[in-house]
């Protein structure tokens, strides 16, 4: 009972109702925001959300029937379980965060969808060396966070005038959002030489810094794929190996009679 259980779970078509009713439900948790819509559907809007709760709550517990005391040695089963048990919390005085956080159901989809699980997956693998990114990353915005101060602190107090504004603002200026005219340029005004400061912070951090993360992140990816690849290329050279060997046996029990 629990293998047959165990199959149709894993069978595409019952992930892909699960997934229909996921987005069904993140549709629906959208429409709870419209004041408009929940006056006139409000009663048939949360019941449909009920509906949907019940059924990842029952889709849990068929799994943990399924597979026992694996379920809980299953990273992605612990990541659904702890998405559906966040629904499942009261919502009383305060606690009104955690209705907004039942949107959070829309990452059931990463645990479904096997290409978004093999991004997170690789995603979580490249972590360790991100680190020793982030690191750097941490050096540089420090000692340019103390030399912006220190430089532009008496004159932009607004931007520099402390360590936490100063990093702040550099963390402004890496993203370019509005670095230029925003921030470098009025600075310029009063230190024209700004520029030998800005120019070199831009091209280490949002060009350099950044695209060392995102190198790691395919990097891993890559290596993930091939590693699948490899494990999907033994698994049918075993299975036709058995075949072989299934043939091989008929004959010579043919051979025998």
């Amino acid at each position: 009972m629990r293998k047959q259980l165990s199959d149709i779970l894993d069978r595409s078509i019952t992930r892909n109702i699960i997934m229909g009713v996921i987005l069904f439900n993140a549709v629906i948790l959208g429409l709870e925001t419209s004041d408009g819509i929940m006056e006139q559907a409000g009663q048939l809007i949360t019941t449909l959300d009920t509906i949907c709760l019940s059924i990842f709550v029952v889709e849990l517990l068929a799994k943990f029937y399924a597979r026992g005391m694996a379920f809980f040695r299953n990273g992605w089963s612990l990541f659904d379980l702890a998405i559906v048990g966040i629904s499942l919390s009261p919502v009383g005085a305060g606690l009104s965060v955690l209705r907004a956080l039942r949107i959070l159901r829309l990452l059931r989809v990463v645990s479904v969808v096997p290409s978004l699980r093999r991004v997170v997956e690789a995603f979580i693998m490249a972590l360790p060396g991100m680190a020793s990114v982030f690191l750097l990353t941490g050096v540089i915005y420090y000692i340019g966070a103390v030399i912006a101060t220190k430089l532009y602190g008496d004159t932009f107090p607004q931007w520099f005038g402390s360590l936490g504004e100063s990093l702040y603002s550099l963390f402004q200026v890496m993203t370019l959002e509005s670095w230029s005219m925003g921030i470098v340029r009025p600075v310029m005004e009063v230190h024209p030489q700004a520029w030998l400061f800005f120019v070199p912070f831009i091209l280490i951090t949002a060009f350099a810094v950044v695209n060392l993360v995102v190198g790691l992140i395919v990097s891993t990816m890559q290596d993930a794929h091939a590693e699948e690849d490899n494990a999907a290329t033994d698994s049918y050279r075993e299975e036709v190996m058995d075949r072989l060997a299934r043939i091989e046996a008929a004959l010579l029990k043919g051979d025998m009679k």
